[in-house]
């Protein structure tokens, strides 16, 4: 790879006009000599894309000078950018104007494919309906009174997630005449069913001003709310909840690497008479502030059970970097002196908790892989190994999915409602029993994956099978699911799922999608997706690559994919490309990529260093102007993902980022793949002029003829979230496959 930060790289306008006129304005298709390695023409608008305007801007960073004569557009009020947006949204309209026919036929079978069968439900909130009366919403939190008559709940109408307050009487069915609050981002009910905690950002969308917690009675006209907790550092964000009993309600102060809890005591009259005066006994905090450490509390009985990778009292007990648990009593909990109740095991890390009268849940990833255990509880401390309290753990299909938790509201219940998920398995609600040891399937989505007359395969894994159980899952042999380690660059194995039709998928032939995200320590998402069944049906190959950086079997995974690692991340996606290839999953020239928001640097990234690797690729408000963001401190997250990626303002960080950061290192006169680039005007989190800039770039330094394949999609009132509701989320899906389809040259697969 190759850099020239110091060079102009300025050509006007009228020298690209030119350059575009000299190609041969009557072909409806691209040169094969640019585009050898398609398996069909690709017809393209007999317009020319939009060419924004250029103003020379240089910036000099620790003696590296870098030109950006795209950065006027970081002004959204610019009339001229609003005209080039619009423009390239018509360019994308004539783009994509042959494939109505198909999108429709996608947005059907992905629709249909989505209904849900099984047992009656009551609607409380009609996503679709807010959408239809705003144009655009995102739902951001909702919670139910614990006498549930009220839900409160957030909405953003905008897409810039500054998110309303509102509050439903479920009795009537109508909105609390109240004021609504603006820029709400968490609740929290108190027992007597009509106090409320909510939380307010600031106007960067971080929860640390005056005003971070208020406390209010619903039954009012809000004139009253008190503000109870501010956060002053601004590196630093606010999250309240509630512990599973409903005594406590906790204000949760967190940067990336450390928190800080604070606890609301609420006294016998205030959880259950209502007091709009004094509706708080005051708080107090847990422990201070300590860099790295997080600490995670639940209440039972008087006890206070806290996950935490605090050092341990003896040191030589626990080495690791994840959660233990401890106890204190309530009246204890500002001691120095926390009881261990147990370490977990070397290769098991608790990653949550769910605290219930009878039972304690622990989430755990074992070697990789999820699962789930119940305790029963009062639980003894300074038991030492989890083992010998007796766990139980959940059997779970042997096939690799996701487990996360269905609605568990009462303390009280003897029985934990989990969705399990896979590429393959339909979202399936499962309830265990904890008291009895058994499990029952209470539903599962519909869909055509149902069908599997082979008794002979187990449902669970037999390392979490239970004596006397031998209930059979649905799983189709239509479809199949792998999953396989990728030796990257320094020979660390990366897990790759790999997802195909057994009857339309041909080794060597197919074409194929690769997906990634790795950051921010987050798990990829894989669980069943009916979206995907056209796609398999028509052979294609969806592959999931769990690179350094995001969720993994222990926190170091994170660690190694963040700062001046992250070209781990970025690395291990190329692995899992040319693996794909290599092992004839695919066909040499048919791979496209996608990434999502911070997950786009994978493939932008990638395109730059392998040019000829993706024949496609797909950004979704994609984080691809790395380093000038990092470097701009007024942007709403910049200060947050300096902790993930690093400071600019120090030298070694910013060669790093330098080195990687996919606008910095567009390559000139090189062929890229075609691109479908989609921004949302009012995003907050990914400024709509990161994805404007690369495709501006694009355009300008690499094959003419080639960029005449990537085009910019533009949401004008969405955020980064895109649309609301599920038909909107249907049709965009259709248009990223429908884009995948007309430029892998795929037509005759439909």
């Amino acid at each position: 790879m190759t850099f020239n930060m110091s060079s102009p790289a300025f050509q006007g306008a009228d020298h690209i006009v030119g350059v575009l006129n000299s190609i041969t304005s009557s072909s409806s298709s691209f040169s094969s000599q640019c585009f050898a390695r398609r398996t069909a023409t690709l017809s393209v608008p007999t317009e020319f894309p939009p060419v924004p305007k250029k103003i020379p801007f240089a910036v000099s960073t620790h003696g590296i000078t870098r030109q950006d004569p795209y950065r006027w557009m970081r002004n959204t009020d610019d009339a001229d950018f609003l005209d080039y947006l619009e423009r390239e949204n018509s360019y994308a309209q004539a783009f994509m104007a042959d494939t109505k026919t198909l999108r429709n036929d996608l947005v059907e079978t992905n629709w249909l494919s989505g209904l849900f069968r099984g047992g009656d439900e009551e609607v409380v909130l009609d996503w679709n309906q807010i959408a239809e009366q705003y144009g655009y919403v995102h739902v951001g939190v909702c919670r139910v009174s614990p006498d549930h008559n009220y839900l409160a709940y957030t909405v953003d109408p905008k897409g810039d997630e500054r998110f309303l307050l509102q509050i439903k009487d479920l009795r009537s069915g109508r909105l609390v005449p109240r004021l609504e609050a603006d820029g709400v981002v968490s609740l929290a009910w108190a027992l007597d069913g009509t106090t409320l905690f909510y939380t307010v950002t600031d106007e960067n969308q971080r929860p640390h001003r005056q005003t971070q917690v208020v406390v209010t009675n619903v039954e009012s006209d809000g004139t009253a709310d008190t503000v109870v907790f501010t956060e002053r550092d601004s590196s630093f964000c606010v999250d309240i909840t509630t512990t599973k009993d409903g005594k406590f309600v906790t204000i949760n102060s967190n940067s990336r690497t450390s928190s800080e809890e604070s606890i609301f005591f609420q006294t016998l009259s205030l959880v259950y008479i209502v007091n709009a005066e004094k509706p708080l006994g005051g708080w107090r905090r847990t422990r201070e502030r300590v860099p790295g450490v997080q600490c995670f509390l639940e209440h039972h009985n008087g006890f206070f059970y806290i996950l935490t990778n605090a050092p341990a009292n003896a040191t030589s007990e626990w080495s690791g970097e994840g959660y233990y648990l401890t106890r204190c009593l309530v009246e204890d909990i500002e001691s120095s002196e926390w009881q261990t109740v147990f370490f977990p095991d070397d290769d098991v890390v608790i990653q949550d908790m769910d605290m219930f009268n009878g039972y304690l849940v622990l989430f755990l990833n074992k070697k990789g892989s999820p699962s789930l255990c119940s305790i029963d509880t009062p639980m003894k401390a300074n038991t030492k190994r989890m083992e010998d309290l007796d766990p139980w753990y959940f059997p779970v299909p042997a096939d690799p999915c996701s487990v996360a938790p269905g609605s568990n509201h009462s303390f009280q219940s003897s029985t934990y409602r989990v969705v399990l998920s896979s590429p393959v398995i339909p979202d399936t609600i499962i309830d265990y029993d904890v008291s009895r040891r058994s499990f029952s399937v209470v539903q599962q989505e519909e869909g055509r994956v149902i069908d599997n007359s082979d008794s002979s395969k187990p449902w669970y894994s037999a390392d979490n099978s239970s004596e006397g159980q031998n209930v059979q899952f649905d799983i189709s042999d239509a479809y199949v699911c792998e999953r396989r380690e990728v030796s990257s660059h320094d020979g660390v194995e990366v897990p790759l799922t790999i997802l195909y039709s057994r009857e339309a998928w041909k080794k060597s032939e197919s074409p194929g999608i690769l997906i990634g995200y790795g950051a921010y320590g987050e798990a990829l998402d894989k669980s069943w997706c009916t979206n995907r069944l056209s796609m398999l049906d028509r052979g294609w190959v969806i592959a999931f690559a769990d690179v350094r950086g995001g969720g993994g079997g222990d926190f170091s995974w994170h660690k190694s994919g963040t700062g001046s690692l992250k070209l781990n991340s970025i690395q291990d996606f190329i692995y899992s490309a040319k693996y794909l290839i290599d092992k004839g999953y695919v066909h040499r020239h048919h791979l496209a990529a996608i990434g999502h928001s911070a997950g786009s640097i994978l493939p932008a990234a990638a395109m730059n260093m392998h040019p000829s690797l993706f024949q496609a690729a797909i950004l979704k408000v994609p984080f691809v102007d790395v380093l000038n963001t990092l470097s701009d401190s007024n942007l709403p997250l910049t200060l947050l993902d300096h902790e993930e990626f690093g400071n600019p303002n120090i030298q070694t960080d910013f060669r790093s980022i330098l080195s990687y950061s996919p606008y910095d290192n567009i390559r000139r006169d090189v062929c890229y793949p075609s691109m479908l680039v989609t921004t949302s005007f009012h995003d907050s989190r990914v400024g709509v002029w990161e994805g404007a800039k690369w495709v501006a770039k694009i355009r300008e330094s690499t094959c003419h003829d080639c960029s005449r394949g990537v085009i910019l999609r533009t949401n004008m009132s969405g955020g980064h979230f895109g649309e609301g509701g599920r038909y909107a989320q249907c049709e965009e899906t259709a248009y990223d496959y429908a884009f995948l389809i007309k430029v892998m040259g795929h037509h005759n697969n439909e």
